[in-house]
């Protein structure tokens, strides 16, 4: 029975990342109440979710035929950043992380709720064509928030997306295309690192990693399609509901 539920939460949080991003608010908490250790638990959706952002990468490759440098300033950040945060995961243990999680579960819902707030901002700024995209001033500051983004990535994981579209939107004129998929090759820099630590450190749960993957990948083809069905903004509204319902119930069990 927990195999079905495991593969079920790894097809929404790979459906769930295709249309709106916040599929880690679904798998981790499924783990954690099939009894996976925290710690196990956010490395194994951490490697179950990587098919999905490097299909997304792959969808958005024509969007990177931009400037060149700008990945370097991204890339580099990310993977450092998203190395750092997976060891600061792993020396925290089970038990600082799982007083953590109920703060990082609803701080990451409260993301996932201003989102298109935050993407109407960028998109207001994108058409202002406000500075050159290139400056390297602006680059400088994106790679810092960006490092940021990834320490934070690497660690918990959930919400980057918005935060990076937030940073990315320093970058000045360029079309919000191009960001998504600035966005998505960060994304795997930082996951890929972050999975590839964990993956090293053995704490990833393969029997479970494995089968949600699959999930997450059929999850992530059928996203779409889902979204057209029963529209994005009511799966936007479940994923929020879920995770505060998940925070909420974790902060009192935790401190009841």
């Amino acid at each position: 029975m927990q195999y079905l539920l495991l593969i079920l939460a790894a097809i929404a949080g790979g459906a769930i990342n295709s249309v709106a991003g916040g599929g880690t608010l679904v798998t981790f908490p499924t783990l954690l109440s099939v009894g996976v250790g925290p710690v196990a638990a956010n490395a194994t959706s951490t490697v179950a979710l990587v098919p999905g952002s490097l299909s997304a990468f792959w969808g958005y490759r024509s969007e990177l035929q931009g400037p060149k440098h700008q990945l370097l300033w991204l890339g580099v950040p990310s993977a450092i950043g998203g190395l750092l945060g997976a060891i600061f995961l792993l020396k925290a243990g089970d038990s600082l992380f799982s007083r953590l999680v109920p703060w990082l579960i609803l701080s990451a819902t409260g993301l996932f709720i201003v989102q298109d707030p935050v993407r109407r901002w960028t998109e207001k700024r994108l058409g202002s064509g406000d500075g050159a995209s290139s400056s390297t001033a602006r680059l400088i500051g994106v790679a810092f928030f960006q490092f940021l983004i990834a320490l934070y990535g690497g660690f918990f994981g959930a919400g980057i997306g918005i935060l990076m579209l937030a940073a990315l939107g320093m970058l000045g004129s360029q079309s919000i295309h191009r960001m998504n998929g600035l966005k998505n090759f960060a994304a795997v820099c930082i996951n890929s690192v972050a999975a590839a630590t964990f993956i090293l450190q053995n704490r990833v749960r393969w029997d479970l990693a494995l089968m949600m993957a699959a999930g997450a990948i059929v999850g992530g083809y059928g996203g779409a399609g889902i979204a057209k069905k029963i529209g994005q903004k009511n799966v936007r509204r479940v994923v929020v509901v879920v995770g505060l319902s998940i925070g909420a119930y974790m902060l009192v069990k935790r401190y009841a």
